[in-house]
């Protein structure tokens, strides 16, 4: 850690999220410490009412070293990473459960399940991943997309980003959210395929449904979020100096840039992946306790704005 900050998770997500009722969630491979304390603390919070799927031993003896009585909620065996998603999405595909928190289990066998065509629980539209990430004494957060899911994105497919993160943003409140497409360049140029991008979403902006955001690009990082670099570089447009959300490049942008956030700044990294039947809360494996109850409280606003 760069940071010797500690972690927080934001107060504005938890006061907005306490006040709903708890959300229906399956922990999926919720079989280790850091995975039981974060569904407790959760619970705790009357954030969710918990589903816990894994090895049921685990489970038990775990409960118990942290005195958490587990014996009110449901407890599922499952023997491996995949029986227990495949138990996961089941539930929430008949609707047993509301939401699925990820466990001690690898994204890729998670998101698997969930976007089989036919036992899965994804919709019409495409799914994508946002990181709401805020960073202590700042009273600004910021979302990053998409970190996750979508490795290479192009027009068609950050369209689809965009429409995910804007929905997120008006449950949040933000009725107008300011949408940075992140480049390395202000100017448009070939050799710098995002800033291509950028340019034909901006045209296309007016002729379809986004019209509840405030969209701008391309534009490099520090135009994005500093006043002061956007005034320098003669950027004037609704967006540049204060954006909401970051439209990455790719994959490995947005993940270097959340990780950098959390680990030099001890930033809170809230993970959803949004456009799906259910919101799932997926982080890292590593994250702390309070980015999973962050990742709770913001789902469960997310899934309330939806219903």
């Amino acid at each position: 850690m760069l940071s010797s900050r500690l972690f927080e998770c934001p107060s504005n997500l938890l006061t907005q999220a306490e006040q709903l009722t708890p959300l229906r969630t399956a922990i999926v491979n919720a079989e280790t410490a850091t995975v039981m304390k974060s569904a407790k603390l959760a619970t705790e919070h009357n954030l969710i009412e918990p589903t816990l799927i894994g090895d049921s031993n685990a489970i038990n003896s775990i409960a118990t070293a942290i005195h958490w009585d587990v014996e009110k909620f449901t407890v599922i065996d499952a023997g491996s990473e995949i029986e227990a998603a495949k138990i996961s999405v089941g539930k929430a595909q008949s609707g047993e459960v509301s939401a699925l928190m990820k466990g001690h289990i690898h994204t890729e066998i998670l998101m698997h399940e969930a976007l089989k065509r036919k036992q899965g629980i994804r919709l019409k539209r495409r799914p994508s991943h946002a990181f709401y990430m805020t960073v202590p004494g700042h009273e600004h957060s910021i979302c990053i997309t998409d970190a996750v899911l979508n490795v290479l994105p192009r027009v068609k497919q950050k369209i689809e980003i965009i429409r995910n993160v804007t929905e997120l943003m008006h449950a949040l409140g933000n009725s107008k959210p300011r949408i940075a497409l992140i480049s390395g360049t202000e100017i448009a140029t070939s050799e710098m395929p995002s800033s291509m991008d950028a340019i034909e979403i901006v045209k296309e902006a007016g002729n379809i449904a986004l019209s509840g955001a405030e969209i701008a690009g391309p534009m490099a990082l520090d135009v994005a979020i500093s006043k002061q670099a956007a005034m320098i570089k003669g950027v004037k447009n609704e967006v540049a100096g204060k954006a909401d959300v970051l439209i990455v490049p790719n994959l490995e942008a947005g993940n270097m840039l959340f990780k950098q956030m959390v680990y030099s700044m001890s930033a809170t990294a809230a993970g959803l992946v949004l456009g799906m039947k259910v919101p799932i809360m997926l982080t890292s494996r590593s994250d702390p306790p309070e980015a999973r109850l962050a990742s709770a409280a913001l789902a469960s606003i997310y899934a309330s704005h939806r219903n």
